[in-house]
């Protein structure tokens, strides 16, 4: 019996240059059903890949930005700052050719935006696009031209507080994330040196930090002012976000353990730990996975919700191809692992 046929779709990644886009190339090289038709950086266009990413042997180069020829693939991962993918995702999405977005452009309100990075939103129109949070967002994702692929930090965080939305008070609840100094991007910043990073930890951005507003926006209901402070992990890949909320009356440990059972007991990528288990950032780097766990503090009445995700996996590419998968009426989980790289 003749043998199944099966017909890649044709992507490209713009911003190919940095460590999502790197990741994108890593990722995408087992996927049986995504051909990587364009690897466009426009800074290095030319260079050989192999020598910014020394794990990416071949003989690729980065492509120059040909706008015509990515409006003609079935999919385009912009990969860029929110800059360039305004102006790039806009096109793309004008033109019908599905995109999935890696950076802020597309994620807030056109108010949302103006307010967190301080100038307006070029195209009202897209914004927000539709949230690639699949674990909520799974049948708009499937439907969507544009798809705003989440932050790392808001990732961690919103998959920990989601199914808490309706069993907290709101206002109560506080988020204390670490990332790893990959979350920075690939760009030379003084502050990311080695000898600047080894053997420190540092808090930055509080109490204003851009991704508090997306953390708001997609709860999923009413929380009220949500206090985020994140850290610089001395680590090159890995998120943990510590997310604190004040029970509100009547709820008990056994509701709290009840949500989350609920939310996450058939997401593939979505792991609940038992209560007093926590997470590690080295169990699922590499991976599309996060490790979650909760447990309530009865001295206090609060909840401690635990998540660790890859901030290059399930924080940035890996959700990217997630998404593209549902855009593209893949399998989901279609070259993707929850099973991170130990030890």
């Amino acid at each position: 019996m003749a043998g199944v046929v099966r017909v890649a779709h044709q992507v490209g990644i713009v911003g190919a240059s940095g460590y999502g886009g790197a990741e994108l190339v890593r990722m995408l090289a087992g996927h049986p059903d995504l051909d990587v038709a364009v690897i466009a950086a426009s800074s290095q266009a030319g260079r050989p890949v192999v020598e910014l990413f020394p794990n990416l042997a071949g003989d690729r180069v980065f492509d120059p930005i040909d706008v015509a020829g990515l409006m003609a693939l079935d999919l385009v991962f912009l990969a860029t700052p929110h800059g360039p993918a305004l102006e790039l995702g806009a096109s793309l999405a004008d033109a019908g050719t599905r995109v999935v977005d890696l950076s802020a452009a597309f994620r807030l309100t056109p108010g949302g935006f103006e307010h967190w990075y301080g100038e307006p939103h070029t195209r009202p129109d897209l914004a927000p696009a539709v949230y690639g949070l699949p674990e909520f967002h799974r049948k708009q994702i499937a439907d969507a031209t544009l798809v705003a692929n989440p932050g790392c930090y808001p990732t961690a965080t919103l998959l920990g507080l989601r199914p808490l939305v309706s069993l907290v008070q709101p206002g109560s609840v506080v988020v204390d994330a670490k990332s790893g100094t990959s979350g920075a991007g690939r760009a030379a910043k003084d502050h990311l040196h080695f000898a600047h990073v080894d053997g420190d930890f540092v808090a930055y951005g509080a109490p204003a930090h851009r991704h508090t507003g997306e953390i708001e926006q997609h709860a999923g209901g009413d929380l009220g002012p949500v206090q985020f402070t994140p850290h610089l992990l001395p680590i090159a890949r890995g998120l943990l976000a510590t997310i604190y909320a004040t029970l509100a009356d009547g709820v008990t440990a056994a509701d709290v353990q009840q949500a989350f059972h609920d939310a996450y007991a058939d997401e593939p990528f979505v792991h609940l730990l038992a209560p007093g288990t926590f997470p590690h950032t080295k169990a699922v780097a590499g991976s599309n996975g996060c490790q979650l766990s909760a447990i309530v503090d009865p001295r206090t009445n609060r909840v401690v919700v635990t998540s660790a995700i890859d901030n290059l996996g399930k924080g940035a590419a890996g959700q990217a191809i997630q998404n593209a998968n549902l855009m593209l009426g893949l399998p989901e989980a279609t070259g993707l692992s929850s099973i991170g790289i130990y030890p």
